[in-house]
């Protein structure tokens, strides 16, 4: 199942996934939140779209090992949606299960929806519950011009460019915030705690382009799988990509 599949690329098929089935009829929740004594719990198979050995479903002697173990080859789903697709190769061919993947990652992105971790610092939650909370009402006034230049330079793309605009409109609301905060380290602090994960999952991870982005966006809402959650993980995120050295400027 997952035996041979490098644990970054895990990461990466759980975080574009939404951690939810790709098939568009299931979609279940297929990671369990850690609990007090317990990690998080995956409940759910790191399928091969092109087949992982020789006589699987979709096998392809052209990918070597490494090929098939990447993200691109891999789609997230249940055990049953798992059972079917290698049961009916002719019908989930590997350019339909392409297509699976790609609405599926799509949709994720649409929906701004996923959650399973604790945020990792006390001042990221902080900002994402008051935003989560609707006290601060939003302003379409208050809409800031995403940084073109960034997003080239960083390589990031359209569909990332899609997010950071949707995140301009709150990310003001974030600013708004830390300047009101009382505690006038807290916006530092909060910057700092992003810095330090960006270079751990550039440095440790090599994760760079989209893969860091959504890295980063699943760091900043705590892994929520609430779609509130995720957009005021996606208003912080945006906010420190304009203000701070989160990416190359």
């Amino acid at each position: 199942m997952s035996g041979n599949i490098p644990l970054k690329q895990q990461k990466l098929v759980c975080i574009k996934s939404g951690n939810r089935c790709a098939m568009t009829d299931c979609r279940r929740e297929l990671v369990v939140e850690a609990t007090e004594n317990d990690d998080p719990s995956i409940v759910a198979v790191f399928a091969h779209i092109k087949g992982e050995n020789e006589g699987s479903a979709r096998f392809d002697a052209s990918l070597d090992v490494k090929e098939r173990n990447k993200h691109a080859n891999l789609i997230f789903i249940c055990a049953n949606c798992h059972k079917k697709i290698d049961d009916q190769p002719q019908t989930y061919t590997t350019d339909k299960l392409y297509q699976i993947k790609a609405t599926h990652e799509e949709w994720v992105r649409k929906s701004t929806e996923g959650e399973v971790v604790n945020v990792t610092f006390a001042e990221l939650n902080v900002v994402t519950k008051y935003l989560v909370s609707g006290q601060y009402q939003q302003s379409d006034s208050l809409l800031v011009v995403h940084p073109a230049d960034k997003i080239k330079k960083n390589g990031l793309s359209g569909e990332i460019e899609a997010l950071i605009r949707m995140g301009t409109i709150q990310a003001n609301q974030v600013a708004d915030y830390i300047d009101k905060a009382i505690d006038i380290d807290f916006g530092e602090r909060l910057k700092q705690g992003f810095v330090n994960e960006y270079e751990r999952l550039k440095n440790e991870e090599q994760l760079e382009g989209d893969d860091l982005f959504m890295s980063l966006l699943d760091f900043a809402s705590g892994g929520s799988n609430d779609f509130k959650e995720k957009a005021a993980g996606l208003a912080v995120l945006v906010y420190l990509f304009e203000k701070c050295e989160v990416f190359e400027k």
